[in-house]
């Protein structure tokens, strides 16, 4: 049974629609990448499945019911972009603020703080303000905020945002072992290969409009362009067929993109018959940044849906 049902989302503000009849399924356990260019709708339709926003069409189900702001909120943890802590107030104490806005006894929150502070290194922090803390400090307790009460579905609007690389490995594990445990994520960033290392599922807007909407292996097979690379001793000299075209070479590694109505199979039979001892032969994936921009540059309202079966 799916966690999280988005239905045919609308929400208009004047003129502008700033959703557009967005539907996607989300599954216990999935870490689902939600992605778009600044002004795709994608903060509106976050703002929907919070219930910061009403939508003016379409529903949304949180496992199989409807969702009610009222009595759901406590199941969601929401980390938005723009983060928001009290800049006076002493860590300890926020958090636990924090944690009983989302049903925890003040015991119960102290207990799981002190645990989420161990395991972040963060046990010195409980006296200090929110002021006296460095951007990537203050985003390890925006996070912890977040999860501390163990909601089924966690929303972290780019959760790596001035975080270093160690403290950003330590977030990504969090997020695994969640998913791990049950949560449903939705993952939201400008950063592709971020997606490509976390994400399972994604789904691309743009105007307000879903474009793409699939498993990320399923959305990389299907933008594949029949690259391939290849090592191999000695090469020809002339690499030239009607198999392939040979788009670069350097020493004994050559890139080609293998023409319609043929197969990799004949590539290989093609260098093995020159006498040439192959050492590495792969295909090569568009990556998610690459296209992300493919996508959002030839998009237009019109343009139909890519819908891509996982």
């Amino acid at each position: 049974m799916p966690m999280l049902e988005v239905l045919q989302l609308k929400k208009y503000f004047a003129t502008q629609k700033a959703v557009d009849d967005i539907s996607f399924i989300l599954d216990n356990g999935s870490i689902f990448g939600l992605l778009g260019p600044n002004g795709a709708g994608k903060t509106t339709l976050i703002r929907m499945i919070t219930g910061i926003f009403y939508p003016d069409e379409g529903n949304i189900l949180l496992n199989s019911k409807k969702f009610n702001p009222d009595e759901d909120a406590a199941r969601i943890g929401y980390m938005p972009e723009e983060r928001g802590l009290y800049k006076k107030m002493k860590i300890g104490e926020q958090a636990i603020y924090f944690a009983r806005l989302k049903g925890l006894s003040r015991h119960d929150a102290v207990d799981r703080i002190k645990k989420w502070f161990v395991r972040f290194e963060m046990q010195s922090w409980w006296n200090k303000k929110i002021e006296d803390l460095s951007k990537g400090m203050a985003q390890k307790l925006q996070f912890v905020i977040t999860v501390l009460h163990e909601p089924e579905l966690i929303i972290l609007d780019e959760p790596f945002s001035g975080l270093d690389p160690v403290n950003a490995n330590l977030i990504k594990d969090e997020i695994f072992r969640l998913a791990k445990n049950g949560s449903s994520i939705i993952f939201s960033t400008h950063r592709m290969e971020q997606v490509e290392e976390i994400c399972d599922h994604i789904i691309l807007i743009n105007k307000g409009q879903k474009i793409l909407d699939g498993s990320v292996s399923a959305v990389k097979q299907e933008f594949k362009e029949n690259l391939f690379r290849l090592t191999a001793h000695p090469l020809p000299e002339d690499n030239r067929s009607s198999l392939f075209d040979l788009l670069s070479k350097k020493a004994d590694c050559i890139t080609l993109r293998i023409k319609e109505g043929h197969s990799p199979n004949e590539v290989l039979e093609y260098f093995i018959n020159r006498q040439s001892l192959i050492s590495d032969f792969r295909e090569l994936l568009p990556s998610l940044n690459d296209i992300f921009i493919r996508l959002v540059e030839g998009t237009s309202v019109s343009r139909q849906f890519q819908n891509i079966q996982s």
